[in-house]
C-alpha cells in the first residue's frame, strides 16, 4: 500500500498518464485509419503471442514477457518493411501495442495472474516514449539525410533502446517508491543492474528485429518468434530452479521448529524483517537475497545442542554461547551447499556489533526483535523496540534499530502468528 497522499498521488499520475496516452493514442489510430494495416497486424499477433507466453505473477520478475516486450519495441521504431518507408507514426504504435497487449493478457486476467495496472502502465509509457522519439523525425526523413542506412542508423536504434529501458527502469522505481517507500536509489540502481540480464537481451531483439523486417519483411517475424519462445522458456525453468531453492532452504530452516528448538514462524518472520530492513538501508538485490537465507537459517545451529534453548531464545544466552550456536550454524550450512556468503552471516550474527558485517547486524537485531516482542500482548512490538534500542550502542547497530522502527511503524511486514 502506499505511504502517503503523496505516495499515492505518484501512482495515480503515473498511470493517469498511461492511460490518457493509451485513450488518445487509440482514439487517433480510429479516426485516422490504421495505416499498413497488414504490419500492424502482424506485429500485434507477434506481441500478443509474446503476452500469452508470459509466466510469473504480477511482481515476479522484471519482465515476465519478454518476447511481448521486444515486439512492442520493435514495432515503435519500425521505419521500413521490405525496403518499403512505414507511415504508422506514434499514435499508432501505441495503439497496436496496447490492443495486442490486452488480447493476450486476457487469459492470463482470467485466472488471476495477469500483468499488474503499474506494468501495464509501465508498457505503455515506455513504448510511447520511444515511438514519439523515433517516429516524427523518422517520417520527416530528418534520420535518413543525418545517418544514412547504414551502421550509424543501427547505431541511432540501439541507443533509442538503451534510453528507453533507462525511462522504463526509472519508471520502476519510482513506482516501487511510491508502493513501499523503500529509498529510491538502491531501487533504481537494481532496475539498471537488472537491465544486464534479460533487459539487454529484450532491447537487442528489438532492435535487430527492426532491421530484420526491414531487409525481409514481416517474414522476419516468425522466423524470430521459436528462438524467443524457447529463450523464455529456458528463462523460466531458470525461474523455477531458484523458486525451488529457496523453497529446499525455507524447508531445511523449518527443521528446528520441527525439532522443537525455536517457535513456529520464527525463521518466516526474522526473514521478512531483515529482508524489509534490508531495503531500508539501501541493500542491493543481490545482497537481500543473501540476507534473507541467512535469516531463514540464522538459528540451524541450535540443532546441534543437546538441550533446547527456552522459545529458541537465543539473544538472551551468554555472548559467549550465541557464538557458539552461530558458529555450529555456519558449519551446517556450508554442508547444505548454500553460498558461502549465507554461512558467514550466519556464523557473525553472535559477534561484538562492530565488527560484523551489516547482513549479520540485520539479522541479529531482527531475531531479538521478534524474540522480545513475542508474547507481550498488543505493547510487545513497542517494548521491544524500546529494549532494543536502550541496547543500541553496546549490542545493537542504532542505524539498523531505527530502520527497524520505520518498518514496523508504517506496517511494512505482516508477521505470521507465533503458533
Amino acid at each position: 500500500m502506499p505511504r502517503s497522499g503523496k505516495a499515492l498521488t505518484t501512482i495515480v499520475a503515473v498511470q493517469g498518464l498511461a492511460l490518457a496516452v493509451a485513450v488518445a493514442a487509440v482514439g487517433a489510430t480510429i479516426w485516422h485509419g490504421v495505416a499498413e494495416p497488414g504490419t500492424a497486424l502482424a506485429f500485434g499477433v507477434f506481441i500478443a503471442v509474446g503476452e500469452l507466453a508470459r509466466w510469473g505473477a504480477p511482481g515476479g520478475d522484471r519482465e515476465p514477457a519478454p518476447l511481448g516486450a521486444a515486439g512492442a519495441l520493435a514495432y515503435a521504431l519500425l521505419g521500413e518493411a521490405a525496403g518499403r518507408s512505414t507511415h504508422h507514426g506514434a499514435p499508432q504504435a501505441v495503439a497496436v501495442v496496447v490492443a495486442a497487449g490486452l488480447v493476450g493478457c486476457v487469459p492470463h486476467l482470467a485466472l488471476g495472474r495477469g500483468p499488474s495496472a503499474d506494468d501495464m502502465a509501465r508498457r505503455v509509457l515506455t513504448v510511447a516514449f520511444a515511438a514519439v522519439c523515433f517516429q516524427p523525425l523518422y517520417g520527416q526523413g530528418r534520420f535518413s539525410a543525418w545517418l544514412g542506412d547504414g551502421a550509424a542508423y543501427a547505431l541511432l536504434l540501439v541507443l533509442l533502446l538503451v534510453l528507453t529501458a533507462l525511462c522504463d527502469a526509472v519508471l520502476a522505481a519510482v513506482l516501487m517508491h511510491a508502493r513501499t517507500g523503500w529509498p529510491f536509489g538502491p531501487l533504481l540502481r537494481d532496475e539498471l543492474r537488472a537491465m544486464t540480464g534479460i533487459g539487454t537481451a529484450v532491447m537487442a531483439t528489438g532492435a535487430v528485429m527492426t532491421l530484420a523486417v526491414a531487409v525481409a519483411g514481416l517474414w522476419a517475424l516468425p522466423v524470430f518468434c521459436l528462438p524467443l519462445l524457447l529463450t523464455q522458456l529456458a528463462f523460466r525453468r531458470y525461474a523455477a530452479v531458484r523458486t525451488t531453492y529457496r523453497q529446499t532452504i525455507t524447508s531445511l530452516a523449518r527443521a528446528t521448529e520441527i525439532a522443537g528448538y525455536t517457535p513456529q514462524g520464527h525463521a518466516l518472520r526474522v526473514a521478512a524483517l531483515s529482508r524489509a530492513v534490508g531495503r531500508e538501508l539501501g541493500i542491493s538485490e543481490p545482497d537481500l537475497t543473501v540476507l534473507e537465507y541467512a535469516a531463514l537459517m540464522h538459528d540451524i545451529g541450535q540443532l546441534s545442542l543437546v538441550d533446547p534453548v527456552a522459545d529458541g531464545a537465543t539473544a538472551a544466552l551468554p555472548a559467549q554461547e550465541q557464538r557458539r550456536i552461530a558458529l555450529l550454524g555456519g558449519a551446517v550450512v556450508r554442508q547444505t551447499g548454500v553460498d558461502a556468503e549465507v554461512a558467514v552471516v550466519v556464523e557473525r550474527q553472535a559477534d561484538p556489533f562492530r565488527e560484523q558485517p551489516l547482513s549479520a547486524r540485520i539479522v541479529r537485531v531482527a531475531n531479538a526483535y521478534d524474540e522480545m516482542a513475542r508474547g507481550e500482548g498488543p505493547q510487545g512490538p513497542l517494548t521491544a523496540l524500546e529494549r532494543l534500542r536502550l541496547a543500541t550502542g553496546r549490542d545493537y547497530q542504532p542505524d539498523v534499530v531505527e530502520s527497524l522502527a520505520r518498518v514496523v511503524s508504517r506496517g511494512g511486514v505482516t508477521l505470521p502468528p507465533a503458533g
